[in-house]
């Protein structure tokens, strides 16, 4: 199995570990930061949706949301949850909504998991009014490569994370827990950022927040931590359409 038959097969697992308050990660961090950047947008569109976490968090914050995915399992768990968001699904890179639907559009955490991420881009800005804002976050393409991690030198008594095969793109099934993988395609940084100015979306701002404390300390242990950022996010504003000559 790839790709989506992956997400509906583990989708229980991702529910239970990384969503309703289980993963600090989301709550200290990721939820905040995505509210930060679209709370003030009127009507949302959620790439990649899941089970709703984001799509609800948007939705407590103001905005109209609707969150779009692939996958029938996290659907189905999105709708009993509720709390407000509307649900489709559809995939990142074909979109069911007319051009310019939404005055914000988020990606979050999902883009890795989508072959044709450049036509997805595309879909966001298509979708988005001139002037929108759209948010992108990924696994860190740096700190996150195939092959990173923490090395604990005892020889010389200090640990550091290791980079891996940044430069070299391509898919992995990354088993993260027993029996339950994931495909992820790494792509270097410049890649996306490319694709986004490519799309309309040329990026204004970047985070690469330090993990939460609680994190660290669940783990790793090592204060190091602090100084390694697990994702990246980009934010745009869709880049205004040509006045008709």
């Amino acid at each position: 199995m790839r790709g989506t038959e992956l997400w509906e097969a583990n989708a229980g697992w991702w529910q239970a570990e990384c969503t309703a308050g289980a993963d600090v990660e989301y709550e200290e961090q990721i939820l905040p930061l995505v509210a930060r950047h679209l709370g003030g947008c009127r009507r949302v569109l959620d790439v990649g949706c899941g089970e709703g976490q984001v799509a609800r968090r948007l939705t407590a914050a103001g905005c109209s949301v609707v969150g779009a995915d692939p996958v029938s399992a996290q659907l189905a768990v999105a709708r009993e949850r509720g709390a407000g968001p509307e649900y489709a699904r559809a995939s990142a890179d074909a979109l069911p909504w007319k051009d310019g639907a939404f005055d914000g559009v988020v990606i979050c955490l999902a883009l890795e998991h989508v072959h044709d991420f450049e036509r997805a881009l595309r879909e966001a800005a298509r979708v988005l009014v001139p002037g929108g804002t759209f948010l992108l976050l990924v696994g860190h393409p740096l700190l996150q490569a195939p092959g990173s991690g923490w090395i604990d030198d005892r020889e010389y008594d200090e640990r550091y994370w290791r980079i891996g095969t940044y430069l070299r793109e391509g898919a992995v099934v990354d088993e993260v827990a027993p029996g339950v993988a994931f495909e992820f395609i790494h792509r270097p940084v410049s890649r996306y950022v490319n694709a986004m100015a490519a799309a309309g979306l040329p990026v204004e701002q970047m985070d690469e927040p330090a993990p939460p404390q609680a994190l660290i300390d669940a783990l790793w242990g090592y204060p190091e931590a602090v100084t390694i950022p697990r994702f990246l996010a980009l934010g745009a504003r869709r880049r205004p359409l040509p006045a008709a000559a």
